[in-house]
């Protein structure tokens, strides 16, 4: 099934959008094959959609789609620990939950702790308007990523103290 072509997957589905091999192909599905016209049962099984055993009875094949999809599909990227964890608790960037683990906790505190750039001071309030965009409750945040050591205070003044830096 390795090097599945183009040509091949158009030739499956022009069976199906051929009114007489729909027909054939949905009664056999169905487990009726009586009277199925015998040139539809052929080019069914030349595009790999039917089959006929030893007794002479057709049957359909469904599976040839599932390894048309698998020969064509790409294979599943590789995701680190970091990249499961953050796709687990990110959806469309805001955090689903806060309630999770400290290993997971400090790899989302992590990666929220990007947004602040090393050297730049915040004001509380700035700080604030960045986190509740990955939560509402963006004080619990805040407390979070101080604890863990990613941001620094003084007064209310805030700034990146620990995390990991892009160079």
């Amino acid at each position: 099934m390795v090097g599945v072509n183009d040509e091949e997957i158009r030739r499956v589905l022009g069976l199906l959008y051929q009114e007489e091999t729909l027909r054939a192909f949905a009664s056999l599905v169905l487990g009726d094959t009586d009277g199925l016209p015998p040139k539809a049962l052929r080019k069914l099984a030349a595009g790999g959609l039917a089959a006929c055993d030893e007794s002479g009875k057709w049957q359909a094949t469904p599976e040839r789609f599932r390894d048309l999809l698998r020969a064509r599909a790409e294979p599943a990227e590789e995701l680190s620990a970091e990249e499961r964890v953050l796709r687990t608790f990110l959806v469309d960037g805001r955090l689903t939950t806060m309630g999770m683990r400290r290993d997971k906790r400090l790899v989302v505190l992590r990666y929220i702790a990007t947004v602040f750039e090393p050297g730049v001071r915040y004001p509380e309030k700035d700080v604030n308007v960045a986190l509740r965009a990955f939560h509402d409750d963006y004080a619990a945040l805040r407390r979070y990523l101080v604890d863990e050591g990613l941001l620094s205070r003084e007064g209310n003044v805030y700034w990146r103290s620990g995390g990991h830096v892009e160079v």
